[in-house]
């Protein structure tokens, strides 16, 4: 998460912008509701001028001297104390936290509490959470519109989510019931507080966890206000602010009401925002702290009645919601989104990671002493050869078991954990740079097309394709399959020939040149830019590790 906040995918957005005139995958207008200016909900704010597209996943925090030597003095002054007092407060949030739930089965907590534990307990926590965040330098909290009561919108959605200090906007909102991960029940103190807080937990490694989350989220939003308020940052992680991430459906399920809130942190600089790529957490928090005064403004705006329409379909409910509070922030709402650990971007009808995995390949094998161009790959064309980790191991000539594994992970593996060495095939051709982009196409296109059996010729279907831009530019394969889907829409058949391949892959305006931008940069890869993408197609830079949210 540190060095110049620039990928090849600036590139890539900069051609979408100019092929789609939104940039950065900005929805198009079909919502089924919208909002108009004058309005209640109406955008307030004017749109920004048109200019290069956001990036939303990279926040660049650059300091002047003077900014330098009073952020010095006021962090050794300052910071220290508000953080060790912050700390001693988030301590004493543990006793009423824990005096809420102490004695109450499983089968109890099922249920709103009530009576004297709610009372004692959440005003405590209420209060000592002001505390917390003041002592951070958190002075003034502005609210602005009126908050509806849990019958007239059961869930409140938060934008743009772009830091940890986010939580604040529960103070204003009285402590609505959150989601978060089931593993931060181990954390100390944080356990005791999403106990506390009756919050819904997921489990990114159960799979019918994320049913049951749905199933909760669905029997509290219509327990007809019998239930407290749950509220979601529907974008599930954090970004610069500069435009808002695609909103996952997960809030939008019950269909029922829900009401958008607005978080800004309206500073003279930007200490707060912690992105994919910038200021890490300790850096944020010490500069946030080093701040004489942060303020933090949080809008309510008019509740989102869904359609018939959007109730029936989550997906859309949440594109017309982020549409309507993108317009009252005065920023884009696009498709980007993490999938995985990658932030994923939208370039025409492509999603593609910000930087794809393959990059750090190249880098784990060049740590390694390894040339991809000297690995006789010897894949066969058109035909699977499944290899385990040892078999790897020989094949590239990696003596080191660590970074046999390493570099092993990176490619797909199957239930018996086997790797298609035509995946290690074209990921060491791409990261070689002696081959041309026609030649890389054409070996791509020969390892992963079949043979037809009633007529001569071969043809790439959807598993071919998706493994093919999976790996090259990081793009999910659900994303890559509709694309395939839609380019053989063209002809009679279910797979492309090597001339369609050809045309989208080299010849298409906006795809191709994003394929030559990502593999085939024109930069030399050891050359020094203080301006230039941070990482390129075979991995020099540096690629930042995934942050958790």
């Amino acid at each position: 998460r540190r060095g110049p906040g620039r990928s090849a995918a600036a590139a890539a957005a900069a051609l979408q912008s100019g092929a789609r005139g939104r940039g950065w995958g900005a929805l198009p207008a079909t919502s089924s509701r919208r909002y108009e200016p004058g309005k209640p909900g109406g955008p307030r704010r004017p749109p920004r001028a048109r200019g290069p597209p956001p990036n939303p996943f990279v926040h660049e925090l650059r300091l002047s001297r003077l900014q330098r030597v009073k952020f010095c003095l006021l962090g050794a002054l300052l910071a220290p104390i508000r953080v060790l007092l912050a700390f001693i407060v988030l301590f004493l949030l543990w006793p009423f936290a824990w005096l809420q739930v102490a004695g109450l089965t499983e089968e109890q907590l099922q249920e709103p509490i009530t009576g004297w534990r709610k009372t004692v307990c959440h005003n405590g926590v209420l209060g000592l959470s002001r505390l917390l965040f003041f002592l951070l330098g958190f002075l003034r909290i502005r609210v602005r519109g009126q908050r509806a009561s849990r019958l007239q919108a059961p869930v409140l959605v938060a934008a743009p989510h772009s830091t940890f200090f986010d939580p604040i906007v529960l103070l204003p909102c009285d402590l609505p019931k959150v989601v978060s991960r089931a593993e931060n029940l181990s954390v100390p103190v944080i356990g005791a507080l999403l106990r506390f807080n009756q919050a819904i937990l997921v489990s990114r490694h159960d799979p019918a966890s994320r049913r049951r989350v749905v199933e909760e989220v669905r029997r509290r939003a219509t327990s007809g206000g019998k239930w407290p308020q749950v509220l979601f940052f529907p974008e599930g992680t954090c970004s610069n602010k500069k435009a808002l991430l695609k909103f996952k459906p997960g809030a939008f399920i019950a269909g029922v009401p829900v009401q958008p809130v607005l978080i800004q942190y309206p500073n003279s600089l930007d200490t707060t925002s912690w992105a994919w790529r910038g200021p890490g957490v300790l850096k944020v928090l010490w500069l946030t702290a080093s701040q004489p005064c942060s303020i933090v403004d949080v809008e309510f705006l008019p509740v989102y009645h869904p359609s018939p329409e959007e109730s029936g379909n989550p997906t859309l409910y949440a594109n017309n919601v982020q549409r309507v509070m993108a317009q009252a922030l005065g920023i884009p709402a696009t498709e980007c989104e993490f999938v995985g650990s990658l932030p994923v971007i939208v370039v025409g009808r492509l999603k593609v990671a910000l930087e794809p995995q393959l990059w750090e390949l190249g880098k784990v094998l060049r740590k390694a002493g390894l040339s991809p161009g000297r690995v006789d790959a010897g894949a066969e064309p058109g035909r699977s050869r499944r290899i385990n980790r040892e078999e790897f191991a020989k094949q590239l000539q990696l003596s080191d078991p660590q970074t046999a594994a390493g570099a092993f992970s990176y490619f797909q593996q199957d239930a018996e954990g086997l790797v298609d060495f035509r995946d290690v095939a074209l990921a060491l051709a791409a990261l070689d740079g002696g081959r041309s982009l026609e030649e890389l196409m054409r070996l791509a296109f020969e390892l992963f097309a079949e043979e037809q059996v009633e007529e001569a010729g071969r043809l790439l279907y959807k598993d071919g394709f998706s493994t093919i831009l999976h790996l090259l530019l990081g793009s999910p394969r659900p994303a890559a399959a509709t694309l395939h889907a839609e380019l053989c829409q063209a002809g009679p058949r279910q797979g492309l020939s090597l001339c369609q391949f050809q045309d989208f892959s080299l010849h298409d305006p906006l795809h191709g040149t994003l394929l030559h931008t990502y593999l085939r940069p024109s930069w030399k890869p050891h050359a020094s830019f203080p301006s230039s993408p941070a990482a390129l197609a075979n991995g020099t830079v540096p690629v930042p590790k995934p942050k958790g949210d």
